[in-house]
């Protein structure tokens, strides 16, 4: 599957255009949404996300129409496949945006951010990926295996403290670098004591920043195993980034009921492995695999892989709106995020905000009663909420007195 930018068919200056839109459609969001601090409304995160969804569906026709059906399958394969991926990333920054208890205003900022770096980290490895494919015949062997390790480290229990934003990154900013735990509106640096001090705000920032690039180990390799067409691995990616900002703020009530997306990207992520692997039988060049030889195997077609991936995140989806334990899940994990935010209390500027947190943990706490109580004690110590529960209940103590 060797290919280069010359053949995707797909001229220079289409290149510098596709850049240019996709540059002014990020600099149209920070200008005009991030730039003034608010929380955007249901209403403005709901008209948005329809626009740039919009915008993204109707590049995916444009491709169809004058680059052929072939184009136009792996696009929208490519760009479901990244979108459901940039859901489940949001879980990650839904973590660290509590942790670090960023004003809800703010927090358009910190997103927008972490949507333009993971933009320029993909970008990176998507020109890396070609360059591997192109110097090495066993880069989709390799390519696959990782998407079948991927997808069973997906299905394995989660640790505690696996989502904590005080990751390494971070503790190594605190030591060597001047830092505070107050925010200063939106600004990265602000003046104490008479010294120049970083803000959370450039903390939180280097924290998603970090997961970005971890995110795009997986979903670069996953993407090459749908099409082999550094143009549409690009747009896709980048279309599936836009937008993502405004689902946050649309979904944030909604993304704790989506308790089985990560068995669906499981099976999606094994199935591209598995599918990247049989292709690359199907073309082998390696002399210890069939003397070099083609193995002829069965593949999977383009309709088949879109296919797949639209049923496994139906299903996935139905899965977690109407199944009774996907439901006590999905209560457990809200519980377990106010919890997590309360206890994080160094970044709790104002009083006022960090009693908001107990106060939604309380709530959600109530929420469990109408469940089977065995079973949500269960969850609650499987996940560590309890204890987390515990913690919150000591520190508010603490701060009565």
């Amino acid at each position: 599957m060797p290919f280069s930018l010359l053949t995707t068919n797909v001229s220079l200056n289409i290149w510098l255009i596709t850049i240019v839109v996709i540059a002014g459609l990020l600099a149209f969001d920070f200008f005009f949404h991030v730039r003034k601090a608010h929380e955007p409304t249901l209403r403005e995160a709901a008209i948005w996300s329809a626009i740039y969804v919009s915008i993204a569906l109707l590049f995916g026709v444009v491709l169809w129409i004058f680059g052929g059906h072939g184009m136009g399958v792996d696009y929208f394969q490519g760009y479901i496949l990244e979108k459901a991926l940039s859901v489940d990333n949001l879980f990650v920054f839904v973590v660290i945006i509590a942790s670090f208890a960023v004003p809800r205003a703010d927090q358009q900022k910190v997103l927008l951010f972490g949507i333009v770096f993971a933009l320029f980290a993909r970008a990176g490895f998507i020109f890396l990926g070609m360059a591997i494919i192109n110097t090495f015949s066993w880069a989709f062997y390799l390519f696959g295996l990782f998407l079948i390790v991927t997808a069973g480290r997906l299905l394995a229990p989660e640790k505690e403290g696996d989502d904590d934003a005080d990751n390494f990154i971070i503790k190594l900013a605190k030591r060597f670098l001047r830092t505070t735990d107050h925010y200063d509106g939106d600004k990265l640096f602000t003046i104490e004591n008479g010294k120049r001090v970083l803000t959370p705000m450039l903390l939180v920032m280097v924290a998603i920043g970090g997961t970005d690039i971890l995110f795009a180990l997986d979903s670069i390799p996953a993407i090459y195993g749908v099409t082999d067409n550094v143009y549409i691995v690009f747009t896709a990616t980048a279309f599936s980034l836009m937008g993502l900002r405004q689902l946050f703020f649309l979904i944030d009530g909604l993304l704790d009921r989506l308790v089985y997306l990560k068995y669906g990207l499981a099976v999606i992520l094994g199935f591209i492995g598995v599918k990247l692997i049989l292709e690359a039988l199907h073309e082998n060049r390696l002399p210890f695999i069939n003397d070099g030889e083609p193995v002829h195997v069965f593949t999977f077609s383009p309709y088949m892989s879109l296919a797949v991936i639209i049923g496994v995140l139906t299903l996935t989806v139905i899965a977690s709106m109407v199944s009774p334990k996907g439901k006590m899940i999905s209560a457990v994990r809200a519980l377990h995020r106010h919890a997590h935010a309360y206890n994080n209390t160094a970044y709790h500027g104002d009083a006022g905000d960090h009693e908001v947190h107990y106060e939604k943990m309380l709530a959600s706490e109530t929420a469990l009663m109408r469940f089977d109580q065995a079973k949500i004690g269960e969850l609650m110590k499987e996940t560590g909420t309890d204890w987390e529960v515990e913690q919150a209940r000591r520190n508010f103590a603490g701060n009565a007195n």
